[in-house]
């Protein structure tokens, strides 16, 4: 009786699909960040924009109610048409 275990040789073709399937996981992993990212983005810079905007208001409460006004101004609405 052998006291060490003898481990079969792995298979290339196992080896090549283990790789494989690591690489599309890791790809789909980058590309939601990615996406996440983009799509947290947009209102980033619309708040800074707003917060240049309103830089001369000195007060806190000042300058957040002209932020608002700013975002209610800059808000697009998509209208139907026929």
């Amino acid at each position: 009786m052998k006291a060490k275990p003898t481990f079969a040789e792995p298979h290339p073709a196992r080896i090549v699909a283990a790789a494989a399937s690591a690489a599309v996981i890791a790809l789909g992993i980058l590309w939601s960040v990615t996406a996440l990212f983009h799509s947290r983005g947009e209102p980033l810079q619309r708040l800074r924009a707003a917060e240049r905007a309103c830089a001369q208001y000195a007060y806190q409460s000042e300058q957040k109610t002209c932020m608002e006004r700013w975002f209610a101004k800059t808000q697009t609405t998509t209208v139907a048409h026929r």
